[in-house]
């Protein structure tokens, strides 16, 4: 598996966060959905990884620069296709090695609370992920959960 920066330009991307947000919009109310579009994920304080292995996009994931000390990871996903196989695992290990890069003190993120999203909380929590009050912009919300890391 090669993880690369990616410039969001390739059809393979913009259908996988199309996937994405299709997915986000069935299981969280429209008004919980913090998930980002393609010009959301242009912004830039994002730096945004794809995965790939043999030509096929694995998954995605990014890391958003809250302050010089504290990051957000977003829109990580993986494809139907390669779930199961460690990708999400990668992508969250190299984002939290970018994050320390940066000197970050902490790196954050945002998911949902329905049952859909246990995996990902699981995840995170295998990472040191612990949950945590909001943070940046975000308010107290039923559907999501909030968790943080300190690096």
């Amino acid at each position: 598996m090669q993880i690369r920066l990616d410039d969001l330009s390739g059809p393979e991307i913009r259908a996988l966060l199309d996937e994405h947000l299709r997915d986000m919009a069935l299981l969280s109310p429209p008004e919980s959905v913090h998930a980002l579009d393609l010009d959301g994920l242009r912004a830039p304080e994002i730096t945004f990884w794809t995965a790939w292995t043999n030509g096929d996009l694995m998954g995605c994931g990014a890391l958003k620069e809250l302050d010089p000390r504290h990051g957000e990871i977003k829109s990580m996903r993986t494809s139907v296709a390669h779930r199961r196989r460690g990708v999400a695992r990668a992508i969250l290990r190299h984002i939290i090695q970018e994050a320390e890069k940066r000197s970050y003190s902490r790196l954050s993120l945002e998911t949902g609370s329905m049952d859909g999203f246990q995996p990902a909380q699981q995840l995170y929590q295998s990472f040191g992920f612990a949950y945590c009050l909001p943070f940046a912009d975000y308010e107290n919300d039923p559907n999501s959960v909030f968790m943080t890391k300190l690096l």
